[in-house]
């Protein structure tokens, strides 16, 4: 079970990860002379990838229903300003880059001697549509896995004996698992 006092540590991590990202990420933009709002949202991006990880390590299977039941409702005193469902699942795509860094360096587990590796296909398209798709025309490739031929990415995942994640990648679907 995850106390409060882990919430909260969870989400100071992730916020000097979300300060210390986004003045890396503004030195390395590129300007296009226009004039851009910056306004804050009520939800931060720290806040909204602590609620992301507190999703996944909780166990439940519908985030509608976590964030909706469990979120608004009990956990309010943490998250004071949060936002319909719909504003969060847009806001989900805009912590997406910032969330897989996070994970990558701060979160990852250690290893123990004990490691499973596994991968899993990420289609892309239906098998009929993969010579119009355009997309991820280029990237995406034609692979094939124990359920058959599939045009996708595949996600590979290394994990210790306690479930803790050690290592993950996105590889193109003809990338063989070893």
């Amino acid at each position: 079970m995850i106390t409060e006092n882990k919430i909260t540590e969870i989400f100071c991590l992730a916020d000097d990860f979300c300060k210390y990202f986004s003045s890396e990420i503004k030195k390395h933009q590129i300007c296009d002379g226009k004039v851009h709002r910056n306004k804050p949202g009520r939800l931060s991006d720290a806040e909204v990838i602590t609620i992301l990880i507190l999703f996944h390590s909780k166990g439940f299977r519908c985030l509608k229903h976590f964030y909706t039941q469990y979120v608004c409702k009990h956990l309010t005193h943490l998250f004071p300003k949060t936002v319909s469902y719909n504003r969060f699942v847009e806001l989900q795509k805009s912590v997406l880059l910032s969330l897989t860094v996070f994970i990558k360096e701060v979160l990852l587990g250690t290893c123990t001697g004990i490691a499973y590796v596994d991968s899993t296909p990420l289609r892309v398209c239906k098998h009929q549509r993969i010579l119009i798709h355009k997309t991820f025309k280029g990237i995406a490739q034609r692979g094939k896995c124990s359920m058959g031929w599939f045009f996708c990415f595949k996600q590979h995942l290394i994990i210790n004996d306690k479930g803790e994640i050690l290592n993950f990648m996105f590889t193109p679907g003809n990338v063989d698992d070893r």
